[in-house]
């Protein structure tokens, strides 16, 4: 099992693409604390990273799992699509981010912590 990191400072592409390396290759598996700005990578589920990021004060409901394609630019980089993400007791009936506001937010947090080169 590989161990999540926990990022809540600036960290470039070149940075996650090294972690990257070691799982997906041109990808990583993320998930983000829209309520404390931060997010979790490297784990080898979006679970793994969900529990780190639990474990370190969040709060269930404001975490949301996606996925960095290193490679892509724009809005392509951000994919929404974990199983952590489905929550009906919430409204989330999908793996995605149904809410486009919640959307917004992760991307806006995203780009806050991975800023482009």
């Amino acid at each position: 099992m590989t161990a999540g990191r926990i990022i809540s400072q600036p960290i470039s592409r070149a940075d996650l693409a090294r972690m990257a390396e070691d799982q997906f290759g041109d990808w990583i598996k993320a998930v983000v604390d829209v309520a404390r700005g931060s997010m979790a990578v490297g784990g080898d589920l979006h679970a793994d990273d969900e529990a780190l990021l639990i474990e370190h004060g969040s709060s269930q409901q404001d975490l949301w799992g996606i996925n960095l394609y290193l490679d892509e630019e724009g809005p392509d980089w951000v994919e929404f699509d974990s199983m952590i993400n489905i929550r009906p007791g919430q409204g989330n009936r999908s793996r995605g981010v149904d809410d486009e506001r919640t959307r917004e937010r992760i991307r806006a947090l995203v780009d806050s912590l991975v800023p482009a080169e």
